[in-house]
């Protein structure tokens, strides 16, 4: 009798054990944000982009590459190949964070932690200081819900001494290694991280136990990220992770663990060390899939799988067909190479009797090529979890439910805006704006990068790698496209740079062809 009693102990105590095990009710699902730092679509051997037919295409940088874990996060959920995100990480950060496009959040340039770094002419009030402890966050709601909400890795919501910097002001119960910078030091147990007698301003903190170790920083976040699950789990509550890995931002050190599979590659030092830190970035997701598993918690733990800003694969020229190719641009260009990143949704494991799995149904092993975009996170994660928006909350992002299954949603709109009012970077002061196959570009001070123009205008069904700038033949187009960004750009309250003679008036955007014939 006690051996009974002792095994029945033990299967309460189990982490594997939930109340779903005798046949309670579901608990709300767990999520996980897996967001990686600095990487675009092409950074991948899964193929985002597709042929005519929609059929998924190889091209020479899907051959690279090793991610042999987002092809099998793939195979069990759905990517999308229009997914998009603000060109530099902190906007898209925030953006995930509120569902707001960084057009209204007006944090519109990455934070420089130390100094404010809206550039020459950005606008005087843009968010450099970021999110505060008051604001409407993603975190902050699902924590009010009874989540257990964990940051692990980057945070770069705020600027150093302001309360951006902590995570832990925004709603998440757990930061490890959070801090108001987005580039590590280094990747590097080996050298603490960064910490140390000689302390780097971007020495990544809490991982002390790790110092001195052979242990990648990839690594030590996966394990702490799989620890805080196996805390959760055991006090019975659902988790949000956001799992941010610091990679694959620069500095380019070279993970040790996977530098034979590139030596022999042709490819530049820089750009080998690039592809070990996808490679091992691909390797946390398969770690933590491993230990969801082994929880036994998988079928009711949701997965979305992205990159924060266009490659920064060091590769070629940033406004060229090299480090995203066949996309044009890089991290920071107002190309789609600078803003086309990696989406994957999944359910950890199938189980077509999961209440949650039934609200959010995701096709298995389909592509979607309907255009989305970072802000549609929020409402669809707070939609699936029963959690009101607040109403005095304005929300841009729409939900995806539809397209997760694999269908159309005719009412969402094509549309997608990103501004970025500052210099300097790869592309500087500029915005643009996509409705369906169309893309305009206006650069507030033309210079050699705009052709000399303030305009640039694409059809991407036609023109996908944006060879050909239409806006010199296609005047009505153009004058068509520039009204709906003016128009969006009041919509979200935007913010502009300044003019140069006085360094203070918002220089708008000029509607070209005025002395045009209708």
């Amino acid at each position: 009798m006690k051996r009974i009693f002792l095994g029945i102990a033990l299967l309460f105590l189990s982490p594997a054990f939930s109340l779903q095990t005798i046949g309670a009710p579901v608990k709300r699902p767990n999520i996980i944000v897996f967001l990686v730092d600095d990487m675009g679509v092409m950074d991948t051997s899964l193929p985002f982009l597709t042929d005519e037919s929609g059929n998924p295409k190889r091209y020479p940088l899907n051959n690279y590459y090793r991610t042999p874990n987002m092809e099998r996060l793939a195979k069990k959920g759905i990517r999308f190949n229009n997914f998009y995100a603000m060109s530099v990480c902190s906007p898209t950060r925030i953006s995930i964070m509120t569902g707001q496009n960084a057009a209204r959040h007006h944090t519109t340039n990455w934070i420089n932690p130390e100094r404010n770094n809206r550039g020459p002419y950005g606008p005087l009030d843009w968010n450099w200081e970021g999110l505060k402890s008051n604001d409407i966050t993603l975190p902050g709601l699902l924590r009010k819900a009874g989540y257990q909400t964990i940051h692990v890795g980057k945070g770069h919501f705020g600027a150093k001494n302001f309360e951006g910097a902590n995570p832990a002001n925004l709603g998440f119960c757990i930061n490890i290694a959070g801090a108001s910078f987005g580039s590590p030091a280094t990747y590097y147990g080996m050298k603490n991280y960064g910490n140390g007698k000689k302390k780097s301003r971007h020495a990544v903190p809490g991982l002390e136990k790790y110092h001195g170790t052979e242990t990648f920083l990839t690594e030590a976040l996966t394990i702490e990220a799989n620890a805080r699950l196996t805390e959760a789990v055991n006090k019975g509550k659902p988790f949000y992770l956001y799992m941010s890995h610091y990679a694959v931002h620069a500095p380019f050190n070279s993970d040790p663990r996977f530098a034979d599979h590139y030596k022999n590659s042709g490819k530049p030092k820089k750009a080998q060390a690039f592809a070990t830190l996808i490679e091992g970035m691909d390797k946390s997701l398969g770690d933590i899939l491993d230990h969801i598993n082994k929880l036994g918690v998988a079928d009711n733990t949701i997965i979305f799988f992205l990159g924060d800003n266009g490659s920064d694969a060091p590769l070629g020229d940033p406004h060229a067909v090299a480090c995203a190719a066949p996309l044009r641009g890089k991290k920071g260009a107002h190309y789609e190479g600078g803003m086309r990143v990696p989406f994957i949704a999944a359910w950890a494991q199938s189980n077509a009797k999961n209440e949650y799995q039934n609200r959010l149904p995701v096709a298995a092993a389909a592509l979607q090529p309907q255009q989305a975009a970072v802000q549609d996170l929020f409402p669809t994660i707070l939609n699936l979890v029963n959690v009101p928006i607040p109403k005095n909350h304005p929300v841009d992002g729409n939900r995806l439910d539809q397209l997760l299954t694999g269908k159309q949603d005719s009412s969402r709109d094509e549309i997608f805006l990103m501004n970025y009012p500052h210099s300097p970077h790869r592309s500087n002061y500029f915005t643009c704006y996509r409705h369906g196959d169309w893309k305009v570009i206006y650069h507030y001070f033309p210079s050699e990068e705009s052709e000399n123009s303030h305009y640039q205008l694409y059809n991407l069904a036609e023109d996908p790698f944006e060879s050909t700038n239409l806006a010199p033949t296609k005047p009505r187009k153009l004058r068509q496209m520039m009204k709906e960004l003016i128009a969006a750009m009041n919509a979200h309250n935007a913010q502009y740079p300044v003019d140069k003679n006085d360094g203070v008036t918002p220089l708008k955007p000029i509607l070209p062809g005025q002395n045009e014939n209708e």
